[in-house]
């Protein structure tokens, strides 16, 4: 039983990690936000529209800075130029977040629940993030 959880371990190695470094990823980013929130503003309970983009570009900036480095060293294990892979991966995060904006506008206006259209746009998003990162961003080349 044992052998056999280690050898799905080994499988599933990057997807693992990928999963507890996209966790990782969340307390961070939600850190620095609630840590702007606190500092920069009193931490409102009801942030004014300019707090809450400032907040949502300090969540998404974190984010994406943390995500980088951890995904490059602990689940792709990139050895290529960090000039060459940086602005492939944040224009995949910028694509990523273009898609989650376009998701919860249109769940929004079908009139989807929002916590639904929040799971639903996770879901889709963690799923282009590994794929972009996966293919575009961390891959690796065939040596001959």
């Amino acid at each position: 039983m044992i052998d056999k959880i280690k050898e799905l371990c080994k499988k599933y190695e990057e997807i693992i990690a990928y999963l507890i470094v996209g966790g990782l990823t969340t307390v961070v980013s939600w850190a620095a936000m609630f840590a702007v929130n606190w500092l920069a503003f009193g931490n409102p309970l009801y942030p004014t529209a300019f707090e809450n983009a400032v907040l949502s570009v300090v969540n998404w900036t974190a984010g994406v800075i943390f995500a980088y480095f951890t995904n490059r060293k602990f689940v792709f294990k990139s050895h290529e130029p960090m000039l060459k892979e940086i602005p492939k991966f944040v224009l995949s995060r910028v694509f990523t977040l273009v898609l989650d904006l376009v998701i919860r506008q249109l769940f929004g206006l079908m009139g989807i629940n929002v916590y639904v259209t929040t799971i639903i746009s996770a879901v889709l998003v963690i799923i282009g993030n590994y794929i972009f990162s996966k293919l575009f961003v961390f891959n690796k080349k065939i040596e001959k």
